[in-house]
């Protein structure tokens, strides 16, 4: 028995030191890097990058990177992907895993606005380039290193709208430098610049005016639902039937009314408000906000200490002072977490407002789905997906700071 207790020893120790080989290599590999790593690897070896095109209407076809650069430098860009694979595999400090995402990204920027010097010639000058799904899954890649990397950093707001804007000086930048006019999508705007910014102003207008009147209605109507409980059941429950109702079906909806107002009453019709157009975009989008708002003002207000409130009528104040000067400030980060909420989401559902002539970016995605021109959609999501984002992190900074204030 003391023999066989002797033999087993050293097989116990070699299992042991296995098991700790193991967890040391499980403890080098990011988990989140392991999607990115797969995302690079498939994206380069199986997806194509670019789609070239005789012309803006033939059938396309699709291009690796072996088949677009000499081969020195097809091999080159293909060491630097792999290493990028490697790189976001393995466990590594926050910064340094941000700055090289957004290297990378930049990289990859300058390097698609880099081929159609390779591919359209003086003999082929209508000819059309555009990034393929390889070169999308890239972006996506690299941009969920520079994510996941800003989480682990936990960047406080003023970093955040600070690395917001050094981004956009350098997507500004490029721009005007005209890196990416030889891509397609850059093509169709440059033949419709001045609908371009005449679409994203009425984009903007119609995103902005709608969340401002929501806020303006939805939160005395918060305030009213957190002090009425009677109220709340009938009035939240409505809201959130109107969340039920696709958007087109929406817009469907409110065109009959609205036409019929605009025929019998002329001052609607001077004022704008007709069956088709922004008004019912508008009041569409409105009607959409107000539940977000009016529950985060709820939520934000059932959420305040007691004792606060408490302590606000002790000293003497009155019931709407109260309100404006201690409930109202402390619910801020919550109610600024629902206005975010309505602004992403108006951002968006604006873009579908086109089908009824509200305009915007969504011009551009129902004439290219009708046109078969894949550029000509791409000019209208890309901004609005650009503005959704950006919102985003502005109004996530807003919060954190709202919440800083607070304590």
């Amino acid at each position: 028995m003391i023999a066989g207790a002797h033999a087993a020893a050293p097989g116990r120790a070699q299992a042991g030191s296995t098991a700790d080989a193991a967890r040391v290599h499980t403890a080098r590999v990011d988990r989140v890097g392991v999607l990115i790593a797969g995302t690079i690897a498939a994206a380069l070896a199986f997806a194509p990058f670019v789609t070239f095109r005789a012309n803006r209407i033939v059938a396309g076809h699709d291009l690796a990177l072996a088949e677009i650069f000499p081969h020195w430098q097809a091999v080159t860009l293909y060491a630097a992907g792999a290493a990028s694979v490697l790189f976001a595999l393995l466990r590594s400090r926050p910064a340094p895993r941000f700055a090289a995402g957004a290297v990378l990204l930049l990289g990859l920027g300058a390097l698609v606005g880099h081929v159609p010097a390779h591919l359209v010639t003086d003999d082929n000058p209508l000819a059309r380039v555009s990034p393929a799904t390889g070169a999308w899954l890239l972006f996506f890649a690299y941009a969920a290193l520079v994510v996941d990397a800003s989480a682990r950093l936990a960047l406080g707001p003023v970093r955040r709208l600070a690395a917001l804007a050094a981004a956009c000086a350098v997507l500004a930048a490029l721009l005007h430098a005209g890196w990416w006019d030889g891509l397609s999508v850059m093509q169709e705007y440059a033949a419709r610049a001045d609908t371009f910014w005449q679409e994203a102003s009425r984009h903007t207008a119609l995103v902005s005016g709608s969340v401002a009147a929501a806020i303006t209605a939805g939160v005395p109507l918060g305030v009213a639902c957190a002090r009425s409980a009677k109220l709340r059941g009938v009035l939240l429950p409505a809201l959130n039937i109107v969340q039920t109702i696709p958007s087109i079906a929406m817009y469907g909806l409110l065109m009959v009314p609205l036409g019929l107002l605009a025929a019998h009453v002329p001052l609607a019709a001077a004022l704008g408000i007709r069956g088709i157009g922004a008004a019912p975009a508008a009041l569409a989008l409105f009607l959409y906000s107000l539940l977000p708002i009016a529950s985060s003002v709820v939520v934000g207000l059932r959420q305040i200490p007691p004792h606060a409130v408490e302590a606000a009528a002790a000293m003497g104040m009155t019931r709407a002072q109260r309100l404006l000067q201690i409930e109202l400030p402390l619910a801020l980060p919550v109610i600024l977490s629902g206005v975010r909420i309505v602004l992403v989401q108006n951002i968006g559902l604006a873009a579908v407002a086109a089908l009824i002539g509200g305009g915007g970016f969504g011009t551009f995605i129902f004439q290219g789905i009708g046109q078969s021109a894949t550029d000509l959609v791409l000019l209208g999501a890309i901004p609005t997906i650009a503005l959704a984002l950006a919102a985003a992190v502005v109004f996530d900074a807003a919060t954190a700071l709202a919440k800083g204030r607070r304590a």
